[in-house]
Formats: structure tokens, C-alpha cells, sequence
């Protein structure tokens, strides 16, 4: 790829989607069906340090020619306590389901620490961002000479020229230094370009809930790139919505009949669900927490994002890859060799309203990344549609849950 052509996908980058165009489950009145109490963005970043950057390359259009497109895809980064420190975590990972791939796990796994950044793209760029990102990290005041990322990944081959391999190191550090905390960009950014969900378009989605001062007053965020999913088993504040929306799948918005046979054509309807649209896909989850828990704490919390995942109507099918990371930004400068150190530790007795905040930032994070994506035409003339806001609405008031404006 030239420098010209990576200029022009970067700008695009810049200009997709800003956080103020997308309508969210709080504009529609939808979080306070899903329960809790949002934080002011209402986003991972309301966890104080949180920072969040994005690349999105979307270039060209019709035929897929492998090598220049077209190109729906980029790369998310998530800064556990802002771009500029050095300062690690603890953490945690889990998985509901595991055809996907979670770099950096294993020593996750053994220390409990988590260091630098952790990145989402598609499957095939894992590689090309994990090494980005340790040539970003090594040369950084206050960093080891040495490290292990953690990038994980979904499969956006439907929309994007995954075997192309546009995205490059120059878009993996232009997200880790132009992230920043504040409102959230979702729906058709970064990783999540090229992503599908239930059958509609997917992507970026965040969401946070706040734990009652008498409880602590702590903050859950959650960020996902969702990708999975069964168009039947859509459910929304438990509400059937796949069944009710049955129409509007992935089609081929070109009459010429030798692109993708056997894919329906958009003139024709393509309302018929496909073998190969259910349960395809995958999602990744960062779960972010500024209380103070353990990695053995943070396990437990990780593990509760699968359950905001089942509301929505995931079921960690055969193919899909569900893997999900958690982190604290408590107990500062505590993994520095300086000696003993002093470490919190909320009790055990007091994590159930921290589980209750992880399920439902969850749920309304995918539900956020569904409302805020929209309708996208990719390689081969594949179109994905948008989940549609009005009869989602229709559907929730026809099963007694219609949603209180506030």
C-alpha cells in the first residue's frame, strides 16, 4: 500500500462517525429496560484514566480483488490508564468460547498483571498489531525493553478484503497515540468496521453502570466488538426482537449473478435466514473496573460478561470465538519491583452489585454498538443492514416494554 493511499484511509478514519452522531439505548430510553444506573458517558471511559482510540480504513467498493479491497476494517486500542503511563494492572481473561485468539493471555494468566494496551481487529491483522504495538511500547520512558500485547480478534472477511492486509503498523500507533478518554466513537469504527451481529450490522459498542454510594460508589465500563450471533436469537430487555425483525439480511446489492452465487440479492428480499448466518461470528469484551479487586476477583467478574452476552441471545456457539478481559485501575504503582507493597481488596462480601454492573454494561454495550452501526455495502457488493431503531421500538411495545424517556 502506498503512503498516499494509507493517507487518504486514514483520513477516513478521522471522518467516519463521531461520537455525537450516533443515537444510543440512553437516546431511546433503552438502558433503563436493561436496569442499573449509567455513568456520564455512559462508556468505559467514565472509569477515570480509561482511554479509547480507533483507526477505521474504509476504501473502494464492488468486486473483491485480494491486495486493494474493498477495505472495511481498522484496529480499537483501549489504555488501561491513559496513553502516557507505564503504570500495569491487574487483570484477567476468560472464555466462553474459544475459536478466536486473545494474544498475551498466558502471562495474564500467571501474573495477574496486565501491561500496556489491549487492541481488538480482525483476525488476520492479530500479528501485524501485536508487533506494532511492542514497537510502540519498548522505545516509551519507564517501559521493560520486553513485553507480550494483548490483541484480540474477529472475523470481518464478509465486508472487508481480510486476506488483503490493510491494516498496517503507521494505523495501529496512530490509534494508541490519538486515544483519549471522553465520548466514545461506536458502530462502524475501528475494529468493529467490518462487523456483523445477530444479522445486523455491528461493531464498537460501550456502556458503563455505577455501583450505589452506600456500595462504594465504583464504576463498571465495558467495551465490545461484537460479531457473533444467530438473527433468531436477538433479544433485547428480553424481548424477541430476531423473531419479530426476520427480514433485512446480509444480500448482494448487485444484479450481476456470478458475484457470490447463491447469495440472495437485496432486490429480491433476502428476508430467508442462511445456514451460514447462524451463530457465525464472534465478540470480544474489556471489561474495565476502577474498584479494587484481585486478579482472582477480576476473574470472577470477567466471567459475568458472558451472562450480558446470553441476554442478548449469544450462546458461545461452535464457531465462535468469546473472549473477554477485565482490569483494575486501583492499587497504583503496586507491580514495580520496589519491595512489599500495600494492596486494597474489595471483600467478596461486596462484589455482587460489581456483577450486576458487569451483565448490564454488557448487554447494552453490544446493544450500543447495533444502534450506532449503520447500514454498510462491502466486498462483493455484500449488505449488511442496520439494526432499524423504529420497529425495535414497535417490537418492545408490542411485549409491554416500552422504554421510559428521560
Amino acid at each position: 500500500m502506498s503512503r498516499l493511499v494509507s493517507a487518504v484511509l486514514l483520513l477516513v478514519c478521522l471522518t467516519t462517525i463521531s461520537p455525537a452522531q450516533a443515537t444510543r439505548a440512553r437516546d431511546l430510553g433503552l438502558d433503563s429496560l436493561i436496569g442499573g444506573v449509567p455513568g456520564p458517558l455512559d462508556a468505559i471511559t467514565d472509569v477515570a484514566g480509561v482511554e479509547v482510540g480507533h483507526t477505521t480504513l474504509i476504501s473502494g467498493s464492488g468486486r473483491l480483488i485480494v491486495g486493494r479491497g474493498p477495505v472495511r476494517t481498522g484496529v480499537t486500542v483501549v489504555h488501561p490508564r491513559g496513553r502516557a503511563s507505564s503504570d500495569p494492572v491487574f487483570g484477567a481473561w476468560f472464555t466462553l468460547n474459544g475459536n478466536g485468539e486473545m494474544t498475551g493471555t498466558t502471562w495474564l494468566e500467571e501474573s495477574g498483571v496486565l501491561e500496556g494496551p489491549i487492541a481488538i481487529t480482525n483476525t488476520h491483522s492479530v500479528g501485524v498489531v501485536r508487533d506494532a504495538i511492542l514497537q510502540w511500547q519498548v522505545n516509551r520512558p519507564g517501559t521493560q525493553p520486553w513485553g507480550l500485547p494483548v490483541v484480540a480478534e474477529t472475523f470481518d472477511g464478509g465486508l472487508n478484503d481480510i486476506n488483503g492486509f490493510h491494516v498496517k503498523p503507521e494505523h495501529v500507533i496512530s490509534a494508541l497515540d490519538g486515544a483519549r478518554g471522553g465520548a466514545v466513537a461506536e458502530g462502524n469504527v475501528g475494529g468493529g468496521t467490518g462487523m456483523r451481529c445477530h444479522g445486523f450490522k455491528g461493531g464498537i459498542g460501550t456502556a458503563s453502570r455505577r455501583v450505589e454510594p452506600r456500595m462504594g460508589g465504583w464504576t463498571v465500563g465495558v467495551l465490545v466488538q461484537c460479531n457473533y450471533g444467530a438473527r433468531r436469537e436477538l433479544r433485547v430487555a428480553g424481548v424477541p426482537v430476531g423473531e419479530e425483525i426476520t427480514d433485512l439480511m446480509s444480500c448482494i446489492a448487485s444484479a450481476d449473478r456470478s458475484i457470490r452465487p447463491g447469495v440472495p440479492r437485496c432486490d429480491a428480499g433476502a428476508s430467508a435466514p442462511r445456514e451460514e448466518d447462524e451463530g457465525a461470528g464472534s465478540i470480544i469484551i474489556i471489561v474495565a473496573t476502577d474498584a479494587p479487586l484481585l486478579p482472582h476477583q477480576l476473574k470472577r467478574l470477567v466471567t459475568r460478561a458472558a451472562l450480558g452476552v446470553g441476554r442478548m441471545g449469544g450462546k458461545g456457539e461452535n464457531s465462535s470465538g468469546d473472549i473477554f478481559i477485565a482490569f483494575s485501575t486501583a492499587n497504583a504503582r503496586t507491580a514495580g519491583d520496589t519491595g512489599v507493597v500495600q494492596t486494597a481488596m474489595l471483600p467478596n462480601a461486596r462484589i455482587n452489585p460489581l456483577f450486576y454492573a458487569t451483565v448490564q454494561a454488557t448487554e447494552e454495550a453490544i446493544l450500543n454498538a447495533m444502534l450506532a452501526a449503520e447500514t454498510m455495502t462491502g466486498a462483493d457488493d455484500l449488505r449488511v443492514h442496520a439494526l432499524p431503531h423504529d420497529r425495535l421500538l414497535v417490537a418492545l411495545r408490542k411485549y409491554g416494554r416500552a422504554p421510559r424517556r428521560r
